[in-house]
């Protein structure tokens, strides 16, 4: 295809696409402080991933929805916040548009941790009200169904995600933001410790059992310092390298065929054993 992004085909190229599938790939992304990284990181991450995913099965992606709960970055002023509540009602109409356009398989993406408490009520909400199950994907939760560790590549994958978008010089070089120190979940956790709330996170999900804030914006995700632009090319490679990697550990053929199995299931069994559903 000329392009997988549907804002980007034309409608007769859309309509083209529905006689033959019904595959959409939703990445949910954030606009949120993220070190020397553009706010945009965690967006472009999962829409990257989308893209790779739409390839392996022919199907479409529905990008540019960088605005949705970012949750404890709010301390840093280039932070978007969006409440869980509008986001999910938001994502809900937009899962309801593409129904009705004929996109009966939908797969929602996110890569930024706290996306659960949106796009997870959203997709079990949309199939009470229309039968239809929809797949949410987290990149963490993906990615350890499949044994592999994110968070030891993270820089790798989110610069490979700006290079598989074509928007590698989107990643600046040489920012005082950036640092020597090399990411680790610890020196995230380090970085909150400060705050009383911290002591509660471990009893749910990630910002799913207390409300809090990080201490300071450069407490969410150490960046490394990128100095040339050679330098910034290697985390790249590497990155799109373990996109990819991903992404054909997961099978995807499998996993949206499972979906249309799911939907069968769904309308011709259990919706006829128990009409009340």
């Amino acid at each position: 295809m000329r392009t997988r992004f549907l804002s980007k085909l034309t409608n007769g190229e859309v309509e083209q696409y529905l006689e033959r599938n019904d595959i959409i790939f939703v990445p949910v992304g954030v606009t949120e402080t993220h070190g020397a990284l553009p706010l945009d990181a965690e967006t472009v991450l999962a829409e990257a991933v989308a893209l790779t995913m739409a390839e392996a099965v022919d199907g479409l992606v529905l990008h540019n929805l960088p605005y949705f709960f970012a949750g404890g970055t709010t301390v840093g002023r280039g932070t978007v916040q969006m409440s869980i509540a509008d986001g999910k009602a938001y994502l809900q109409k937009i899962a309801n548009s593409l129904l009705k356009q004929g996109f009966r398989r939908q797969v929602y993406v996110t890569s930024h941790g706290p996306a659960y408490l949106t796009v997870s009520s959203m997709v079990r909400d949309f199939f009470d009200e229309t039968k239809v199950p929809l797949l949410y994907m987290d990149m963490l939760k993906t990615a350890e169904a499949v044994n592999i560790d994110l968070l030891s590549s993270f820089h790798d994958l989110v610069i490979g995600a700006y290079d598989k978008l074509g928007r590698l010089e989107d990643v600046p070089l040489n920012i005082p933001e950036s640092s020597s120190v090399t990411y680790n979940v610890q020196h995230m956790l380090d970085g909150m410790a400060k705050n009383p709330a911290n002591k509660l996170g471990k009893y749910a999900y990630q910002s799913g059992a207390v409300g809090s804030y990080f201490d300071a914006p450069s407490d969410h995700m150490t960046t490394p310092k990128l100095t040339t632009a050679e330098q910034r090319a290697e985390y790249a490679a590497r990155g799109v390298m373990a996109i990819n990697d991903l992404v054909k550990a997961l099978d995807m053929p499998a996993i949206v065929e499972n979906l249309r199995e799911a939907d069968q299931y769904t309308n011709q069994t259990s919706v006829q054993r128990y009409s009340h559903c």
